[in-house]
C-alpha cells in the first residue's frame, strides 16, 4: 500500500490566510467596520474563529493586514515594487508615476470599497484611526519624505523645504478629492498637482 504524503500545512495555512483576507475586505465593504466581526470573517472564509485568533488579535489587525496585502498585490499586478518610489533623477517624473499608480489603485473597486470603509471608520474610531495611520499611511508617506530628501541632496529641491509638509501639497488634495468625491481623479489631475507643487503658482 502506497502511503499518502502528509498534507502541506504551510500551503493549507496560506490558503486559509488568503481566504480570511478576502472575507475581511469583502465584509467591511458590504456592511461597514462596526458590523464586521471575527465570527463573520471566519464564517465567510470557511475557517474556525480560533484560526483567526491564532494569527491576529482583533478584527482591526486582520483588516489592516489584509489591506496592506491588497496594496502589495495591486502593485505586483501593475509590475511595480510594492511601496517604492523610483529615483531616476527626475523628481517630477518619479512623483507623477507613483501618483498615477495611486489613482489606478483608488479607482479599483477591490481597493476603493474597503479603503473607504476603513478610512471613514478611522475618522470616528480613534484607536483604529491611529493604527490605520501608523501601519498603513505613515510608511507610505515616509517614502515620499525619503524621495524628497534625495531631491534636496541633488539640488532639485531647496534645502530649507520640510519634506513632510511638502508631500502634503500633492498627496492630501488627491486623498480629499477621492474620499469626498468632490471631482473625478485621473492621471491628468495628479500630473497637475505635481506641476503646481514643484513650480508654484507665481508667473514664470
Amino acid at each position: 500500500m502506497v502511503k499518502k504524503p502528509a498534507p502541506d500545512a504551510t500551503r493549507r495555512s496560506e490558503k486559509s490566510r488568503r481566504a480570511i483576507y478576502a472575507a475581511a475586505l469583502a465584509l467591511v465593504g458590504e456592511v461597514g467596520y462596526p458590523k464586521t466581526t471575527v465570527e463573520g470573517i471566519a464564517a465567510r472564509a470557511g475557517v474556525g474563529k480560533q484560526t483567526i485568533y491564532r494569527w491576529w488579535g482583533s478584527k482591526a489587525d486582520v483588516l489592516l493586514e489584509a489591506f496592506l496585502d491588497l496594496g502589495e498585490q495591486t502593485a505586483r499586478e501593475a509590475g511595480q515594487e510594492p511601496y517604492a518610489i523610483p529615483d531616476t533623477g527626475d523628481l517630477a517624473a518619479d512623483l507623477k508615476a507613483v501618483l498615477r499608480a495611486t489613482v489606478d489603485e483608488l479607482l479599483d473597486p477591490r481597493f476603493d470599497v474597503p479603503a473607504r470603509a476603513l478610512t471613514a471608520e478611522g475618522v470616528v474610531n480613534e484607536q483604529l484611526g491611529r493604527e490605520f495611520v501608523a501601519k498603513l499611511l505613515e510608511p507610505q508617506l515616509q517614502l515620499y519624505v525619503d524621495r524628497l530628501r534625495s531631491a534636496q541632496d541633488s539640488g532639485a529641491v531647496r534645502p530649507g523645504i520640510d519634506p513632510r509638509i511638502a508631500l502634503e501639497l500633492f498627496v492630501s488634495p488627491l486623498a480629499q478629492r477621492w474620499l469626498q468625491r468632490t471631482a473625478p481623479i485621473s492621471h491628468a489631475y495628479t500630473d497637475t498637482l505635481i506641476d503646481y507643487a514643484l513650480h508654484g503658482l507665481a508667473p514664470r
